[in-house]
């Protein structure tokens, strides 16, 4: 069976190689992104199974970015979680943040200081693949 792809959209070098490894372990391919302009020409060549999107980003936002694959027919149907390193710490406003991601056609949002662990735990869910 293949790997699940993700194609990881992080401008921030050292969190990139970090959060690409903890996934490779998870068992997923992983390719990867500095920033919103790049990640859109990258999906003009890949088909991944996710995109992770970090929120705040030079050049183009995650959001921005987001509202440019909306606007493509094979791109809107991505499945799509954000990342980002701000976020409440209190549970209640974390949520908040879900249910944006979520009312605006995300899948999810993670923070890039929950347990990565968990996160991949987590984005495996999401995919689909057995634990």
């Amino acid at each position: 069976m293949n790997k699940p792809l993700i194609l990881l959209v992080e401008d921030e070098a050292d969190f990139r190689e970090i959060l690409t490894a903890k996934l490779t372990a998870g068992g997923f391919d992983v390719q990867s992104a500095g920033d919103g302009v790049e990640g859109l020409e990258k999906l003009k060549t890949i088909k991944p199974d996710l995109v992770i999107l970090d929120f705040m980003m030079p050049k183009m936002n995650g959001l921005e970015t987001f509202m440019k694959m909306k606007e493509d027919a094979e791109l809107k149907k991505l499945k799509v979680v954000f990342m980002t390193n701000h976020g409440e710490p209190l549970l209640e406003l974390g949520d908040s943040d879900k249910k944006y991601a979520q009312e605006i056609g995300a899948m999810d949002f993670i923070r890039k200081t929950d347990d990565l662990n968990l996160a991949v735990a987590h984005l495996k869910e999401l995919c689909g693949i057995n634990q």
